[in-house]
């Protein structure tokens, strides 16, 4: 055998062996199946006329099966969990969770859920008309004094879960500062929720006229001093 030929038989043979570990490689990235636990994050929705007042956990561990391949790629951002929750679960209940609810890319299979069960607080949404109290901060100028306040409108309306609602007497404005102030003022001033579940419809503001009588003549002007030393 010709130096040509052997070069030649040795190339193709060093080709066939990387052909030949290419297809087992591919063939197991295909056929092998490997596990993976992935924190998932997790959503929840709730029906028509029901908020969400507390929700379970954002996220849970889910373990996932596919191929090599499949689990090589994955990225755990794609995989979430989605409760659906119904009006007969209102108020605290608790919720068990299924591989179903696991959205992940095709080719995974999701095999469990850590923890299989999260507590989720249902309530009915109430719309109500809440009064405003205004909130002030500071002091009037000396002498002076601070009238009864007027709001308008003296109530807005929010929406919300039921049970918190039913608990709140009123909103307050924002701060509106006193301080040195000696005569009535109006202000428009944005009234505050409690809470991030509490929503003010449409957005809460309100104009607050705030009394204050300046002082007096006599308290403004000082008096004179009177000579205490002896008469000549």
């Amino acid at each position: 055998m010709n130096e040509w030929a052997r070069t030649w038989g040795l190339r193709l043979l060093a080709l066939g062996i990387a052909i030949g570990i290419w297809f087992n490689a591919s063939v197991e990235d295909r056929l092998v199946f490997s596990e993976k636990v992935v924190e998932a994050s997790v959503t929840y929705s709730s029906p028509r006329g029901f908020i969400i007042a507390s929700p379970g956990p954002q996220s849970v561990n889910v373990r996932l099966k596919g191929s090599k391949k499949a689990i090589r790629q994955l990225n755990p951002y794609t995989v979430n969990v989605q409760v659906e929750l119904s009006q007969r679960q209102i108020g605290l209940a608790s919720i068990t969770l299924t591989t179903k609810d696991v959205q992940a890319p095709d080719g995974l299979e999701a095999l469990s859920i850590e923890p299989k069960t999260v507590r989720v607080d249902l309530e009915r949404e109430v719309t109500l008309r809440v009064p405003v109290v205004p909130r002030f901060v500071g002091k009037p100028a000396a002498g002076s004094s601070l009238g009864e306040p007027e709001v308008s409108p003296n109530q807005v309306l929010v929406t919300g879960p039921e049970p918190m609602l039913t608990r709140l007497d009123s909103l307050s404005t924002r701060p509106i500062n006193l301080e040195g102030r000696a005569l009535t003022f109006d202000e428009r001033v944005e009234v505050v929720s409690p809470s991030q579940l509490i929503q003010i419809v449409p957005a809460g503001m309100v104009t607050v006229r705030v009394p204050i009588t300046p002082p007096s003549a006599e308290t403004a002007t000082p008096q004179p001093r009177k000579d205490k030393g002896k008469p000549t």
